[in-house]
């Protein structure tokens, strides 16, 4: 069954009304929510920006169902033991519903100038694939007499990665659950997609949802405005139309669809979304 999160950047939101949008998800038949992982906003930086695994489990603690993660958390700002202690934790206190969705970093100004690393890209995918392998071990029955933490999960946590590099791609099929396409890269799913082992496929959507009584070139001028950088990973139509375009990645083998829209999810289009996008994926009753 396709799978429907809310990505939901936790930017120009206070607390409480992300944890409102969240709800409202929940209620619209949504089954997760992402937030990002930044120290600054990327593109907006003089914009208010919350710290994600506190936000992500003040969601959690304020939601029954909705599955919680990031696209992604930012291996470079924790280090791994922590990590691994944080997800436990999370996941256990959620009733199994956390992912960690983890990157190597993606604003090197941003990991400079806070200090947190200096490291080329190269050397920072060998970071991750290092925080992977520990992950694996902290999680698992240990088999040597190093130190080893408690609780381990009672269910498996998802791993999810994002990325087309080659590097990347290894990572993904040594690693992951989910493999997370780029938005801007829709074009090499055929390509791609033979080389992630047994990751299933999601990716990531930026929609203007022309809801109904709505202007569609009012819509479409707002969302192209924000968002037009985004080239063809901007989605602008009613329901018919997103449905149509949904079904056709839905059928070359993408099972989630994070959903970034371009009103920043004003609840009334998070249930009309789930009212007529979201239903017609489901299977009839």
């Amino acid at each position: 069954m396709t799978e429907w999160f809310l990505f939901l950047p936790q930017i120009r939101l206070g607390v409480p009304e992300i944890a409102d949008r969240a709800r409202a998800a929940q209620d619209s038949g949504f089954d997760g929510v992402a937030f990002i992982d930044h120290l600054i906003a990327p593109g907006a930086e003089q914009q208010p920006i919350w710290e994600a695994m506190t936000v992500a489990a003040w969601v959690a603690a304020r939601t029954e169902r909705l599955r919680i993660g990031h696209l992604v958390l930012c291996d470079a700002f924790r280090h791994p033991a922590v990590l691994a202690k944080q997800a436990v934790t999370l996941h256990e206190a959620s009733g199994g519903r956390f992912e960690l969705g983890l990157g190597s970093g993606s604003v090197p100004r941003e990991l400079t100038g806070f200090g947190v690393t200096r490291d080329a890209a190269a050397a920072r995918r060998e970071r991750l694939r290092h925080t992977l392998e520990q992950l694996r071990g902290y999680w698992s029955e240990p088999e040597t007499d190093g130190l080893v933490q408690v609780p381990r999960p009672s269910t498996p946590i998802p791993i999810v990665l994002g990325g087309s590099s080659a590097p990347m791609l290894e990572l993904v099929r040594e690693h992951a659950t989910w493999w997370n396409l780029p938005v801007v890269q829709l074009d090499r799913l055929p390509d791609l997609r033979a080389q992630i082992g047994s990751a299933r496929i999601s990716t990531q959507h930026m929609v203007g949802f022309v809801g109904r009584g709505a202007d569609t070139e009012q819509v479409r001028a707002h969302s192209v405005r924000r968002f037009g950088y985004l080239g063809d990973g901007l989605v602008v139509g009613d329901a018919a139309q997103v449905i149509e375009h949904f079904a056709a990645l839905s059928r070359q083998g993408v099972e989630r669809f994070y959903v970034w829209f371009a009103d920043f999810a004003a609840p009334r289009t998070l249930a009309e979304f789930g009212a007529t996008v979201i239903a017609e994926f489901r299977p009839a009753s």
